[in-house]
């Protein structure tokens, strides 16, 4: 016999134990731009990992597959609110921009792609409701952590955001926070930064 919030319950002797449900569904996606075919939009090699809802199932995807050290150079890694496509153009993303730190060291960003998931998963940003994820990027010279947010315009939200995912992932470097149409003119002048 379960419980409404899944506890362990004594059936017949024996302790089911329930997965420990997220409040949201997540989504994994891979995209390798290291072979990238003459002509193809960006895009084309971003492929839907797995979509989970619960502690155990992360834990599972990410020690066995999604962990920034298990990626070839030019190759992203992204966790994204289920129903939401790691790409500027989908709605959810279009208006809004991205907070990123980079990285010379590859056991730092595992750790803070470790952390940004957890804190994700974990709703511990007050403004949760206005992120759409992170992009960890694995390059040769630089790995870049990227945190997605939808209204690029609400300086005071981005602002909170951007304090707290510092504090989270431990980063003292100032980070900037780019408009995702900025982007796009590629015009890479930061519009916040903390």
């Amino acid at each position: 016999m379960t419980t409404s919030d899944g506890a362990a319950v004594d059936v017949g002797g024996a302790v089911a134990e329930q997965p420990h449900r997220l409040d949201k569904k997540w989504t994994f996606w891979f995209d390798n731009q290291s072979k990238p075919k003459q002509g193809a939009a960006w895009g084309n090699n971003l492929r839907n990992g797995y979509t989970f809802d619960t502690v155990e199932d992360f834990w599972c995807l990410y020690e066995h597959v999604f962990k920034p050290s298990k990626l070839s150079g030019n190759a992203d890694f992204h966790l994204f609110k289920a129903g939401i496509e790691p790409k500027w153009e989908d709605p959810h993303c279009a208006n809004g921009g991205k907070w990123t730190v980079t990285s010379t060291r590859k056991p730092g960003l595992e750790a803070m792609w470790l952390e940004t998931l957890m804190a994700l998963i974990g709703e511990q940003f007050d403004d949760g409701e206005e992120i759409c994820g992170v992009v960890a990027s694995v390059r040769q010279r630089q790995d870049k952590l990227s945190l997605w947010t939808m209204n690029a315009a609400n300086e005071a939200v981005q602002m909170s955001i951007g304090r707290k995912w510092k504090e989270i992932i431990d980063v003292t470097d100032k980070i900037t926070y780019n408009f995702h149409d900025d982007s796009k003119a590629r015009t890479t002048k930061g519009r916040y930064s903390v």
